[in-house]
């Protein structure tokens, strides 16, 4: 378990582009050291917001586009291509403009794929993970992202839902997400925990509360974001506004 290192950038444009900058070093750093990287995306505003930002960033061809395998943190299950799925989403924002190998954009099912019910879907998921990981059922990721929700969630980790008490399997079905659509895919904290860094993404004074919350020592079962954590960093990424309510010991004393 690694200790949360933050950094609060001024506002949520100029975490995007950091952000953006920071994930552009953290994959060439990868490729140089193995031939190749791997990257778990997370959609909603701050997920998309750092692909755009990405996508305009000027160091983005330093990347071998072809060499990055591209997964998932957790999906809506609902037809391929709806426009609520986290990956038409980073599509739009980043992935159909740049050379990517098809084979290696790992998408969640959708629920008019071959995979009846949400939790074949996850099976079928974690089977996925479990080939791709040189070790155990998940692979090393060198950078998990994760958007943090107002109410403290990370993927479709909800809290106090059967999901974030998930201790064996590394994907499961979500029913009931107390935001819409109820159905999802979602890794769990085993997959997460996974991951070489964690990156935790919050913009927006409607996180402000979460942050403090999952920074201040909370149950991970009531504050799923508490249980995010990589094998060598955990980094929250905030802008001012969602670190306003953290207490001022956890404030960094450098911040962009």
């Amino acid at each position: 378990m690694s200790t949360p290192q933050l950094v609060v950038h001024r506002d949520k444009e100029l975490m995007a582009q950091a952000a953006a900058a920071r994930l552009i070093t953290r994959i060439v750093d990868a490729q140089a050291t193995r031939g190749s990287a791997s990257v778990v995306l997370t959609g909603g505003r701050n997920g998309n917001g750092l692909l755009a930002a990405l996508g305009s960033a000027p160091a983005r061809d330093a990347v071998d586009w072809s060499r990055l395998d591209l997964w998932w943190g957790d999906e809506r299950f609902l037809p391929e291509g709806d426009p609520e799925r986290n990956v038409t989403q980073a599509r739009e924002a980043l992935l159909d403009r740049v050379p990517l190998d098809p084979a290696r954009v790992h998408a969640m099912p959708a629920s008019d794929g071959p995979y009846g019910d949400v939790d074949s879907a996850a099976a079928a998921y974690a089977e996925e993970l479990a080939a791709a990981a040189e070790n155990g059922s998940a692979p090393e990721f060198d950078v998990l992202m994760l958007g943090v929700g107002p109410d403290t969630h990370v993927a479709s980790l909800f809290p106090e839902l059967p999901a974030v008490r998930e201790t064996e399997r590394t994907v499961v079905g979500v029913h009931g997400a107390p935001k819409p659509p109820p159905l999802r895919v979602s890794l769990t904290l085993p997959a997460i925990r996974s991951a070489r860094e964690v990156w935790l993404l919050a913009a927006g004074e409607d996180k402000a509360k979460a942050a403090a919350v999952a920074l201040s020592g909370a149950g991970e079962v009531q504050a799923p974001a508490a249980g995010a954590y990589g094998r060598s960093r955990t980094l929250w990424l905030l802008d001012a506004a969602a670190a306003s309510e953290l207490p001022r010991e956890l404030y960094p004393p450098a911040s962009a």
